[in-house]
């Protein structure tokens, strides 16, 4: 019997030394908050697909954009492009000759956008690059093509043989046109703040055959490269706080107790337990009333101890912590944590109403010295 209670006493020790090794984790978590923002894009070039040289068909644009974000990697945005294209026509007779001109347009399209750092590398706002991609479709409105119909002019006096229809700018277009169109592209934002980021993004542009008012048989393309800011119109995070708190060695260290009992006397283990009172913690979460499935053991152990001793009954007071939220808020999260060990209790182990106390303190008495602790429900059974 001796040897028993050695045994017993240095498992005890070890559990001890090893419940006392351990320190609480305590883990920073961002949670995203849906928001507006917008995009300011003043500087911006772009190159109309064509044949002559790439330098000839470059022009300057903007954009800008009111997006909303709604999903920390999905979003939805309303961007409008805007300012010039260019196109262009090769001649190599008499002499190697280009032709050039230039129209206005504007393009709002309506895009999808999808941050790929956080779908591979999970959600931080603390990240200093973030890429994504983004699709969408909208109009092409343009206009001002008068330069298109000079050009026309000139080839129909240069070269007699396109003077009927002059095929070359056989979809020469004037006034107003307004054009399906349809992008795709991707962005590189660099964080500089919270709330706002600089970036640089691409996209392919596509539109009809007419848009440069040369016949080709596909649909013509022009290409975007823009440069700005944005802005995010809120908060696009909290944080909270959690706190892991190691507890699987004081249930070892409970089961060790009792089993001595049982062993050397098996006459008295119930009536020892049922002087004894039944004490557990129940901890949560910041600003949370939802029991962990962790602690939820310690509800199951109650549950086992009332089953136990029909005889018992359970006192359970909730608190809150006094170094967040305020008087009014702690209250009813106290409230609310007693509330929701009563009501499983009841209403998942079928436990009688009548033999369960409830009590709140919210934040008015403190039960343990470490603040993140009295987020709590006390549970006392006999």
């Amino acid at each position: 019997m001796n040897i028993k209670k050695l045994l017993m006493s240095s498992l005890l020790m070890l559990g001890f030394v090893s419940a006392s090794a351990q320190e609480p984790e305590v883990k920073t978590v961002y949670d995203f908050n849906p928001h507006w923002y917008v995009q300011i894009q003043p500087v911006g070039g772009q190159y109309t697909l064509g044949e002559i040289d790439f330098s000839d068909l470059l022009s300057y644009n903007v954009q800008a954009a009111i997006g909303y974000q709604f999903h920390h990697a999905l979003g939805v945005r309303l961007a409008v492009n805007a300012w010039q294209s260019k196109g262009g026509s090769r001649y190599l007779l008499p002499t190697l000759t280009d032709y050039q001109w230039k129209w206005k347009y504007v393009a709002p399209m309506v895009d999808v956008t999808l941050n790929l750092s956080d779908v591979i590398c999970g959600f931080n706002p603390k990240r200093v690059f973030n890429f994504s991609i983004f699709g969408g479709v909208g109009a092409n409105i343009g206009f001002s093509n008068d330069e298109a119909y000079d050009v026309k002019q000139q080839l129909a006096k240069t070269y007699p043989l396109f003077a009927e229809g002059n095929p070359q700018l056989s979809l020469y277009w004037e006034g107003t046109k307004v054009r399906i169109a349809g992008r795709a592209g991707a962005a590189a934002d660099f964080r500089l703040s919270d709330r706002v980021s600089a970036g640089l993004e691409f996209s392919a542009n596509m539109t009809n055959d007419h848009y440069n008012s040369k016949p080709a048989g596909n649909p013509d393309w022009y290409f975007n490269v823009n440069a700005g800011v944005k802005i995010a119109l809120g908060n696009t995070y909290t944080t909270r706080t959690i706190t892991d708190q190691p507890r699987v060695v004081e249930r070892v260290v409970e089961k060790v107790v009792e089993k001595p009992v049982y062993i050397e006397k098996p006459a008295e283990p119930a009536v020892v337990a049922a002087k004894e009172p039944l004490r557990r913690d129940v901890f949560f979460t910041i600003n949370s009333t939802t029991i962990t499935p962790a602690e939820m053991q310690k509800v199951e152990e109650v549950v086992a101890y009332l089953k136990k001793y029909p005889e018992a009954k359970v006192s359970i007071t909730g608190y809150a912590d006094k170094g967040t939220g305020n008087a009014s808020i702690n209250a009813r999260l106290g409230k609310n944590r007693a509330k929701t060990v009563v009501d499983t209790l009841v209403q998942k182990y079928g436990i009688d109403a009548s033999r369960i106390v409830s009590d709140s303190k919210g934040d008015t008495v403190q039960p343990f010295a470490e603040n993140d602790k009295n987020r709590v429900s006390i549970c006392i059974a006999e």
